[in-house]
């Protein structure tokens, strides 16, 4: 099996600094979805591993955060893509848990979902703790210039190895 991890605010759908609250405020980046669909169609599993502390700070609910996922799932379907599964962190940066990236909660989750050693899988976010949980449980992790990414790259201390790519569409043109 072949799997990839993506992040999804900033990698799959456009980010914003006053988080996105309701399915309205999901929108897909161009060519993201078509990416998802072509990584599908070479045989990737598509799982995101996504923080989202505005349910910890009240911003939203489950229902709500539900309600993006399916408007996703849906975008996702009507080009043929499919994400196997959502994984979150709705917890806030205060709270110290294990799951909040770049802690490594969320990806030992996934490994042992799909009962896999996370070594080598291609993990794509735009910010530093993305690739910082993808580095540190020894993913390969993939910078896409989308979202924070810019900002990301400018900052420097990337993971050593740490591919940059203009979007998720040139990753997937990479690996397929």
């Amino acid at each position: 099996m072949q799997l990839i991890i993506l992040d999804r605010d900033g990698v799959i759908n456009f980010d914003s600094d006053q988080f996105i609250k309701s399915p309205e405020e999901w929108k897909p980046i161009p060519g993201s979805l078509e990416a998802i669909a072509r990584l599908n169609q070479a045989g990737y599993r598509v799982v995101v591993s996504t923080n989202q502390s505005g349910v910890g700070r009240g911003l939203f609910d489950m229902p709500t955060l539900n309600a993006i996922h399916d408007k996703m799932h849906k975008a996702c379907a009507l080009v043929g893509a499919r994400i196997d599964a959502v994984f979150f962190c709705p917890h806030s940066a205060d709270s110290h848990c294990n799951c909040r990236k770049p802690k490594t909660g969320m990806l030992e989750e996934i490994a042992a979902r799909y009962n896999v050693s996370l070594s080598g899988v291609p993990a794509v976010g735009d910010s530093l703790r993305d690739l910082q949980s993808a580095a540190t449980i020894g993913a390969q992790p993939y910078l896409v210039l989308t979202g924070k990414g810019v900002k990301t790259r400018a900052a420097g201390g990337l993971p050593e190895g740490t591919p940059v790519f203009a979007n998720l569409a040139a990753v997937a043109e990479e690996l397929v």
